[in-house]
């Protein structure tokens, strides 16, 4: 479903339609091409802090480490879920809360974020599960492909969310497999590639038969003693 840029009052008027019965979420949301999740993610928003929680902000949004904690905190003192801390702080998906939580859970320090934040660099770099990946291809996907943000939100680097989301597309999970080590079969790389491979193989077979040449001189000489 294709993520597209909504005016505040538009979103208005799709929540004040299922808060009146009009409709359904479900039926709201297949007429209009919205997700249910996010249709669901504005009633909640809008029920805590009105219109204002569509407004759209200047640039992007900053998270310090100290609004973070109080997020997750206030999810793990069981305040509320996930969807309802999202809504009252206004965090711009439950993803964001979902991966602060997931940090603190793993004893990994909660930093403030900075959309400026370079995040080009390979030194971003560093290793991820295969559900991470899957994680991260779909929020960079689900947020317009913004790899930039995505990376910095992730502490990942920029030419990795960019790989990942190309592979998830083109083969889903499996072209997000770490394949490092793996030998590919023949059939899995390209002619070039079968060409060399083949040439190899001749050459170690020239070279066991000018042995097995060489050995049978060495049996005749022998048995000529």
């Amino acid at each position: 479903m294709s993520r597209r840029r909504h005016t505040p009052e538009w979103m208005q008027e799709r929540v004040e339609e299922y808060l009146s019965g009009k409709a359904s979420i479900k039926a709201i949301a297949r007429e209009h091409e919205i997700g249910v999740a996010t249709l669901k993610g504005w009633v909640r928003k809008y029920r805590e802090q009105g219109i204002s929680a569509f407004l759209e902000r200047e640039g992007n949004a900053k998270y310090s480490k100290e609004f973070k904690m109080q997020c997750v905190t206030a999810v793990l003192r069981g305040e509320g879920s996930v969807d309802d801390i999202v809504a009252k702080y206004n965090i711009s998906a439950r993803e964001v809360l979902r991966r602060w939580i997931k940090r603190y859970n793993a004893n990994m320090e909660l930093k403030d974020y900075d959309p400026k934040r370079e995040v080009y660099m390979a030194e971003s770099r560093r290793k991820t599960t295969l559900e991470e990946r899957k994680e991260i291809a779909e929020y960079c996907i689900s947020h317009g492909r913004d790899y930039k943000n995505t990376a910095a939100l992730y502490d990942v680097s920029y030419s990795q969310v960019y790989t990942w989301v190309k592979k998830y597309t083109v083969s889903g999970d499996a072209g997000l497999e770490d394949r490092r080590g793996h030998h590919k079969t023949d059939d899995e790389v390209d002619e070039l590639e079968r060409l060399r491979r083949e040439n190899l193989r001749l050459k170690r077979q020239l070279e066991e038969q000018g042995m097995l040449v060489e050995l049978l001189k060495k049996v005749r000489e022998f048995e000529g003693r």
